[in-house]
């Protein structure tokens, strides 16, 4: 019988797959790493996108807070504006009210009655004076609460007083000075 060695040819063959084995390792490692840098450069594109957009966004964001800001500064400028046309217009209105006030205050002064201080602090008048009798003190808060220009009247206090050996009421009182229809409309 015949007998044929087998072994070298199984030896090629096993070093033919081998090859082959190394090869095709070789092949899919470097497709493995063409497409780790294909999928790599596609991620690096998309965020080169995204933080271009973002840039775009943040310069963006940064012109509107600049014109918010100078929107605010406008705003507070009108506002100071508008203020100051509010106390022009007060000042305007309450120009003559000092002098309509003593005014009326001499009309509505019963005899007998004197003044000795008189404050006003915004729509309050504080007056303080002296009277013959007490009598006088409630005709001069009828007055006042009668006056076209004065309202609300309130006796603070009364009590005797000796001024020049004459027997005299010492006084204190409020009341308010009334805003005219037209001005309460014009003030709002």
């Amino acid at each position: 019988m015949i007998r044929i060695n087998l072994l070298p040819h199984r030896e090629e063959k096993r070093r033919a797959r081998r090859q082959q084995f190394f090869v095709l390792l070789g092949l899919v490692t470097v497709l493995a790493g063409v497409i780790v840098v294909l999928v790599y450069s596609i991620i690096a594109g998309y965020i080169a996108s995204q933080d271009a957009k973002n840039d775009f966004l943040k310069k963006e964001i940064s012109v509107l807070d600049k014109e918010i800001d100078q929107i605010k500064r406008l705003k507070q400028q009108s506002d100071a504006l508008m203020e100051r046309k509010r106390i022009i217009e007060s000042l305007q209105r309450d120009r003559a009210e000092a002098v309509r006030l003593l005014s009326e205050l001499a009309k509505q002064m019963p005899e007998g009655v004197y003044l000795r201080s008189m404050k006003q602090e915004g729509q309050k008048i504080e007056l303080v004076g002296l009277a013959q009798s007490s009598a006088r003190v409630s005709t001069l808060m009828r007055n006042i609460e009668a006056s076209p220009w004065l309202e609300k009247p309130e006796l603070l206090e009364i009590k005797a007083a000796a001024v020049d050996k004459r027997r005299l009421n010492e006084f204190s009182m409020n009341a308010w000075i009334k805003r005219a229809p037209a001005e309460q409309g014009g003030a709002k």
